[in-house]
């Protein structure tokens, strides 16, 4: 992509009502526009961030063998009214009203729908079990959004609901999804740590968020210091192996690990001092079973293996791709900007073009360009009329992870000058060798 032609609409003044880093980074690096309270327009720099976020969490999704469909964001009241959750909902839940006077609403969440839809197809123990995920936007009428998407009201959720024949079966489940969360957050560059959580509104008494260490964390979090080394999953694990799931569940909940809710002081204040961490925390995941909850409530039964209907054990797997991106810039940012994984950054490298108008400046760009495409990579190509500074700035405010700074003087030697964002660490390298290196990476 050339900036030239490209709709990057980057602020140089910090914006006033942004209160946390992430926030401010997102809208002065042109990755947001706010529509009104807690609503966004994702512009194509953050899109670019949301789509490579939502492939991964896609990837671990199905590595664990849940299944993607798409429901609709506007839902029957009639199946939350029979969940008994229509009216306890609360404030948040947005009730509307179609053309014929029917009830609807803006689905915070889709435990009734999916519910729905199970009991209307799935019929014998036989089906199961079943996991079925989608990616959709979800509204929550937040008394007060704040701190960009980070807690706005519309934002976009993944959440998967399991269906199993018993406690057993439902427990395996649960574990799959919790490794398939560590793998995830472990792709994405963040070291999240699972902690036991309230269940809430959604209900059930096992329940787990996932928790990543920043200063700017919304609530208090304490656990125990070896946590910050431990290793996700590999990808060769084998997630139909109960073993090997109960196996990771069981490493990663053996120490102390609480919110700021379930803490409890007297067993934390226990370990050796030198084991305590005590910190701010995002939360970017949270699983739940809750057993037959709703497979009570909506009839939603199998014949078992006796011939006898068995109400279905069910769980819910909830991941905020919205907030994700901002609790990665939350993790990974420096006075300069956005420093991103390169598993997600908007582009995979930039170039920046020191003299746009000469001709071996040009030349040399648009080969480094092309070879960089060719080689399956996504760059950004600076070719704009503009000071060195102001190139230098924009690329480390979006936080391009690679990039190639090529100008008349390092030419004449033979060399261009290759950038690496996070460490810092800058070379003069030939064109073709930065090709190398660069490939050799993608």
């Amino acid at each position: 992509m050339r900036l030239s032609r490209y709709f990057l609409p980057i602020m140089r003044e910090t914006p006033k009502e942004a209160e946390i880093v992430s926030h401010r980074l997102m809208l002065r690096a042109g990755m947001i526009r706010q529509e009104a309270a807690g609503i966004y327009t994702w512009l194509p720099l953050g899109l670019r961030v949301l789509n490579k976020i939502n492939a991964i969490v896609r990837e671990e999704q199905n590595r664990a063998g849940a299944i993607e469909l798409l429901m609709p964001v506007i839902q029957s009241a009639d199946l939350w009214r029979e969940s008994g959750r229509y009216e306890a909902y609360g404030k948040e839940m947005l009730r509307i009203r179609d053309r014929h006077e029917r009830d609807m609403l803006f689905g915070p969440t889709n435990e009734e729908m999916i519910t729905g839809i199970f009991r209307a197809y799935v019929r014998s123990y036989k089906d199961l079990p079943l996991n079925l995920y989608h990616i959709q936007w979800k509204f929550r009428d937040e008394v007060r959004p704040r701190f960009g998407v980070m807690r706005s009201r519309e934002f976009l959720m993944k959440d998967a609901y399991s269906f199993d024949i018993d406690a057993a079966a439902a427990r395996h489940s649960y574990n799959k999804m919790f490794t398939a969360y560590l793998r995830t957050f472990a792709r994405l560059g963040l070291k999240a740590i699972p902690m036991r959580a309230d269940t809430g509104p959604i209900g059930g008494d096992l329940s787990h968020e996932f928790i990543i260490l920043a200063s700017t964390g919304e609530s208090a979090v304490f656990c125990h210091r070896d946590f910050t080394g431990m290793a996700a999953p590999d990808e060769a694990i084998d997630f139909d192996d109960r073993a090997a799931m109960r196996g990771v569940f069981d490493q990663w909940t053996g120490l102390y690990a609480a919110t700021e809710e379930m803490h409890d002081k007297a067993a934390f204040e226990a370990l050796p001092e030198a084991d305590r961490v005590s910190a701010r925390g995002i939360e970017v995941g949270h699983i739940f079973n809750f057993g037959t909850k709703y497979s009570d409530a909506m009839k939603a039964v199998v014949n078992g293996p006796d011939g006898k209907e068995v109400a279905v054990q069910m769980g819910s797997y909830g991941i905020g791709p919205t907030r994700l991106a901002a609790a990665i810039i939350e993790a990974g940012h420096d006075e300069a900007g956005i420093v991103w994984p390169d598993s997600v950054a908007p582009f995979d490298a930039g170039i920046a073009n020191l003299k746009a108008g000469d001709k071996a400046v040009d030349a040399a760009c648009e080969e480094l360009y092309t070879r960089l495409g060719n080689a399956g990579m996504d760059v950004l190509y600076d070719d704009r009329d503009e000071r060195p500074g102001a190139k230098f700035a924009a690329m480390d405010l979006i936080g391009l992870p690679h990039q190639i700074i090529v100008g008349p003087k390092g030419l004449a030697g033979g060399t261009v000058e290759l950038k690496n964002r996070r460490t810092g660490q800058r070379e003069n390298l030939t064109p073709d060798a930065a090709v190398n290196k660069l490939t050799a990476r993608a």
